[in-house]
């Protein structure tokens, strides 16, 4: 596989940041998109992004073939759930590999989560999605969403070159969809894509990103 710019990365953190104030959307609003609950909140933050990435969302969804549709499984995330989440991963990987320096520990946990700084989910930038049928029929897509690169031995890289040539078709799929409504995706992961995030920037040239870390308020 090609080297991969990870999270963690200081070039990802130079990249600066003019918030333009967009509000966080409702993706439950979206045709052709179904939110799961697997990891809904009481409020419904989950299911929200910046209108931005919402509508290119929609767009993407218009993209795919007859009959699929765009599965998502987590939007918006509080700063203080992802400083919970990567801190979690973090110990993890620390408990089963207690010599690693602090530095490679962040870099290594990054793969799977973003430092919180950094956060696209944060900043409501980011999606993490799968395909499903009009029945809600998931598609096989070589791993399930947020698999570790531990527990899927790598294949959670979007092009990791051992899953079954259908799990590769159906990632081209989502790809060829999202790619052409403009958001990126982050290589480690094939389910999470972004847009006007620092990582977007960064993979895009655009001068800085977008969005920076938003505020719920609630339905």
């Amino acid at each position: 596989m090609p080297s991969i710019i990870l999270m963690s990365d200081p070039e990802v953190a130079r990249v600066p940041v003019r918030d333009c104030g967009e509000p966080l959307v409702d993706l439950r609003e979206l045709p052709f998109v179904v939110v799961d609950p697997r990891q809904a909140d009481p409020a419904g933050a989950f299911a929200h992004l910046r209108e931005g990435v919402a509508w290119r969302l929609a767009r993407a969804a218009r993209l795919l073939p007859d009959g699929l549709r765009l599965l998502v499984t987590e939007g918006y995330r509080p700063l203080s759930l992802q400083i919970e989440y990567f801190e979690a991963y973090a110990a993890e990987l620390r408990l089963a590999n207690p010599d690693w320096p602090e530095e490679y520990l962040r870099e290594q946990t990054s793969r799977s989560l973003s430092p919180p700084e950094i956060g696209p989910h944060v900043a409501g930038a980011a999606v993490d999605l799968t395909l499903c049928t009009a029945t809600g029929e998931e598609l096989d897509m070589g791993t399930a969403v947020d698999a570790s690169p531990e527990e899927s031995d790598d294949a959670c890289y979007t092009d990791a070159p051992h899953i079954s040539e259908a799990a590769r078709g159906n990632r081209r799929i989502l790809s060829a969809a999202l790619t052409t409504a403009g958001l990126v995706n982050y290589p480690t992961e094939w389910w999470h894509w972004s847009y006007g995030d620092r990582y977007w920037a960064l993979m895009t040239g655009a001068p800085g990103a977008l969005y920076g870390p938003a505020e719920f308020g609630g339905p």
